[in-house]
């Protein structure tokens, strides 16, 4: 087989002054009076209410005035704004995320969470964890968007809640939820590179039982991805299809029983580097089984069965590949007063096909969480101790603490650590060792956050140091004479980054910069893809009976190669949508991106797609 690693392309530099306006739109958030309770608002695209709960900071539902932690929450309506192509572009768009990608969507796609690896992110859908085996970390090119309600994304290290895998961040991805009534729901639209979308859905309730259904659609005819004398001067084309169900039934006041499913389908076109076309079949899906017991006001249950799969296929260039994991959770909160104890037993089973590896492992764990908050003082304490098959035990810890100066100032600090166990590819392929050991991180970090009605401001330093990393270097001591993996590097992510959401009469304006120094302690080279300033800045507004809306986003120079020989160019962006309802229910939406025409790359040698348009309608009954 080949390695599949992500290659990359140049581009322009970062525009000054769109970092200059993006620093302004954050600082305009200290601008107003006072609310009456200390709070926290997670950056976000749009500033979320405070009476929203969050569970991807501790894996419990969490009001959000009462976090430590760093999330953003995107909601549907700015899923639908945003126009984006996937789930990688929305996520990009949010304060400390990069993404690459070798050319259109469908292709392999890698998400850096504060510059941290791929791999170290975990990723869950309605609970379920998704990964992959071979190339580690979420398929994020397999994920549709189109299906998604809510997305709570956790900036820094949870290793003492999650287990292996959460040393740069924790992505929860949520489907929609029936509620009350009949919610039937179509969109169609259509775009440049002969592309065309189709969503439908139908969610509701009735006495004990609610639900949701959805089905999505998309084909483009795609355009030439890897535009070099030597490939095929076509266009990459893709084609996916994807559903979800949700079923809740609410068996009396005590028991709730829950099942989810997420299923993708995706035919991406790629040339291969050989001058040949291939395809990329990538099948995701995502199923889970869930028991929710209320047993008193201050203790309740949650037990958990999840599987999902990951299988990645190229044609007629012969490669196959598939994960199965299969989860077990067994969840207990009590919460006492200001108190909130919380103690998890879970199982976690990993197995990878992949010519001529067939191969299997276990990790048991247990985790307790102790919780305070009351008087402008929250206290979030975290201990996990996961004992795999293969490494023995390895434990894990957090500490956070958070003070309200002010009702509106709130100083946060905590440390943290995590780990990632080696995938059953790094270890057991022609190109591993199975004496690899986990990669190991230990996390710092403070903030300073700012709340006032509809502001918000955030300034948070951070310090990520990893140690055993795995990287691939000369051959050694595995099979292949071409090169091995093994745990010689280190590497260190740290940085600072500021956010913040502001009104100005009818204009909502948001925007973040991000100032970090991803690089490898061994050799002092920056990491590969990753830039060292990034940022976005946006507004939207009412026109009549329109909301419009600009997007700019900025990233530096980065370097496609650990060795910093191969140059991508910075690059800047100009995003325009605008929406309007053009009858009672019907919602109208049209967006052009990269509106300069801008040529840049995420990987070295892979086009990105220029200026696009899109229109859509959705017809979704009031």
């Amino acid at each position: 087989m080949t390695l599949r690693t992500p290659r990359a392309r140049k581009s322009a530099p970062l525009s000054r002054v769109a970092v200059a306006l993006a620093a302004a739109g954050c600082t305009a958030a200290f601008a107003q009076g006072a609310i009456p309770e200390p709070v926290l608002i997670a950056q976000n695209l749009r500033a979320p209410s405070l009476a929203e709960t969050v569970v991807a900071a501790s894996r419990t539902p969490q009001p959000l005035a009462d976090l430590v932690a760093d999330i953003s929450i995107v909601d549907r309506e700015t899923i639908e704004n945003s126009g984006a192509t996937g789930l990688a572009d929305l996520l990009g768009r949010l304060p400390g995320v990069e993404f690459a990608r070798n050319g259109g969507p469908g292709t392999t796609t890698s998400v850096f969470l504060r510059g941290a690896e791929t791999r170290f992110t975990a990723v869950y859908i309605d609970g379920v964890r998704i990964d992959s085996q071979s190339t580690g970390g979420a398929p994020w090119e397999s994920i549709p968007l189109g299906l998604i309600d809510r997305i709570e994304v956790l900036r820094g290290p949870a290793g003492a809640v999650y287990g292996s895998d959460a040393l740069g961040g924790v992505v929860q991805i949520f489907t929609k939820r029936g509620e009350n009534g009949f919610a039937p729901y179509v969109s169609a639209g259509v775009g440049t590179h002969g592309t065309s979308k189709v969503e439908a859905g139908v969610s509701g309730a009735s006495g004990t039982i609610d639900y949701a259904l959805g089905v999505a659609r998309e084909d483009s005819k795609g355009f030439n991805a890897r535009p070099i004398a030597s490939q095929n001067p076509d266009r990459d084309g893709y084609r996916t299809t994807a559903g979800h169900a949700r079923l809740g039934v609410q068996v009396d006041a005590v028991h709730r029983l829950e099942g989810t499913l997420m299923a993708n389908d995706t035919s991406s076109g790629y040339d291969n580097g050989l001058g040949k076309d291939d395809r990329s079949l990538h099948t995701m899906h995502a199923l889970g089984l869930n028991w929710l017991a209320q047993w008193s006001t201050a203790y309740k249950t949650r037990l958990s069965i999840t599987d999902s799969r990951d299988e990645y296929e190229t044609r007629p260039s012969p490669y196959l590949t598939e994960t199965r994991l299969r989860g077990y959770l067994f969840q207990n909160e009590w919460r006492v007063g200001a108190h909130l104890l919380s103690a998890a037993l879970e199982r976690r089973e990993d197995h990878l096909r992949n010519t001529p590896i067939d191969r299997k492992r276990s990790q048991d764990a247990l985790a307790l969480g102790y919780g305070f908050n009351a008087q402008g003082h929250t206290v979030q304490l975290n201990v996990r101790h996961d004992s795999d098959s293969e490494f023995g035990g390895k434990s894990t810890g957090s500490m956070a603490y958070g003070y309200a100066i002010t009702p509106q100032w709130r100083a946060t600090a905590s440390v943290g650590t995590a780990f990632r166990a080696p995938t059953l590819y790094h270890r057991f392929s022609e190109y591993g060792l199975a004496t690899l050991r986990p990669e190991s991180s230990r996390n710092a970090e403070v903030a300073l956050r700012y709340a006032q009605g509809t502001s918000s401001f955030s300034a948070t330093l951070f310090r990520n140091r990893v140690q055993d990393l795995i990287s691939f270097g000369g051959a050694g001591s595995c099979a292949s004479s071409f090169g091995c993996y093994a745990n010689t590097a280190r590497a260190e992510y740290k940085g600072v980054t500021f956010a913040g959401t502001h009104r100005m009469g009818s204009m909502q304006l948001h925007g973040s910069l991000d100032l970090q120094r991803p690089r490898d302690l061994e050799t002092g080279k920056q990491l590969a893809r990753r830039a060292r300033h990034h940022a976005t800045l946006g507004a939207d507004t009412r026109v009549d009976a329109w909301t419009v809306g600009a997007e700019v986003q900025a990233s530096g120079r980065r370097f496609d190669t650990a060795a910093n020989t191969a140059v991508l160019g910075g690059y800047t962006l100009v995003n325009l949508y605008a929406s309007t309802r053009v009858a009672r229910d019907y919602t109208l939406l049209a967006r052009v991106d990269n509106l300069t025409d801008k040529d840049y790359q995420l990987a070295r040698n892979y086009a990105t797609a220029g200026r696009t348009f899109y229109v859509g309608v959705k017809w979704a009954p009031q």
